[in-house]
């Protein structure tokens, strides 16, 4: 979710039902070499909490200087990602690249878990390829350490973001009964229907979603409906769509400043008016426009255009 979960994403999710958000992911290295892009991603909000600030890197000291840093902007939790898959992070032996040394992967947990009066989490995944998933015995290592939960994808490094998760080996650590810590389950959860699936059969403790919240942020209250009544709430119509676009464009220019907070808005309004006919014209539009003024026009125009007639149907 590098880049995704910032501030004015989060705030999107909250308000539509989230209960417990983690930052992008930052940098020990960066923090302590005071990189501004790192320092940025520690910006949380009251409003937010519960928040997490999560931290990825490869060298203990630097791990544990990066927690006491975080520590400073008190957040509710520091977590650990041991699950991103990609290539830059991989190859500093962090992220997923710890997948391959257990030992390490203990080490770098425990150097966090000694240096931060805060709860500890950590991110990962079953292991770094099909031959060589080690998530049972990660799971027992570093809850020995201090975690105080453990988010599981369903991926191994070597799938990426392709093909299925498999939840099963999240099931069989959750059945596991030396495990205390809640266990949580993440992986291709796109639906109200398929995350009280998965969460019943296999037995986890909560729900982890990330993919599935861009552009959609309402999938949280979603969840939550379903859950409690078993009925499906209809998709939010393009007028809900255009109030969260134009919100999450409003909060990154409050943060970042006129020109990155449009910059960084764009990735977004493909999933924001996702299945809406004959949009295309006015997606160009927000995607290439550099002003507020000439993107107020544009949504002008969306609201002329669609609103009196037009309600997204997925």
């Amino acid at each position: 979710m590098e880049d995704v979960s910032d501030p004015p994403f989060r705030r999107l999710c909250k308000m539509h039902g989230a209960d417990l958000m983690y930052t992008e992911f930052i940098s020990s290295e960066g923090l302590i070499r005071d990189a501004i892009k790192s320092r940025q991603k520690l910006d949380i909000f009251d409003y937010e909490r519960p928040i997490g600030i999560q931290i990825f890197g490869g060298d203990e000291e630097a791990m544990a200087m990066s927690a006491k840093i975080v520590e400073t902007v008190q957040p509710d939790i520091v977590d650990i990602n041991f699950g991103c898959p990609v290539k830059k992070v991989v190859c500093k032996g962090a992220g997923a690249g710890v997948l391959k040394d257990i030992d390490l992967m203990v080490k770098l947990t425990k150097s966090v878990v000694e240096s931060t009066h805060l709860p500890v989490t950590v991110k990962t995944r079953l292991g770094w390829d099909h031959d060589s998933i080690n998530i049972d015995e990660v799971a027992q290592r570093l809850q020995d350490t201090g975690i105080k939960a453990l988010a599981i994808h369903g991926r191994t490094r070597a799938q990426m973001y392709k093909g299925h998760s498999d939840w099963s080996h999240i099931a069989r650590v959750k059945a596991n009964p030396n495990i205390e810590i809640p266990i949580f389950g993440n992986g291709d959860i796109d639906s109200p229907q398929k995350a009280i699936e998965y969460k019943e059969k296999y037995g986890v403790d909560g729900i982890m979603i990330g993919r599935a919240a861009i552009g959609y942020p309402w999938i949280f209250n979603q969840i939550k409906h379903y859950r409690e009544t078993g009925e499906i709430l209809p998709d939010p119509t393009i007028y809900e769509r255009m109030e969260a676009a134009k919100n999450h464009l409003e909060w990154a220019v409050e943060w970042k400043g006129e020109r990155t907070g449009i910059l960084e808005t764009r990735m977004h309004y493909t999933n924001y008016f996702k299945g809406i006919p004959n949009f295309k014209p006015y997606r160009t539009k927000l995607v290439t426009q550099d002003n507020l003024i000439d993107l107020e026009k544009t949504f002008s125009e969306i609201e002329s255009e669609f609103i009196p007639t037009l309600e997204v149907r997925g």
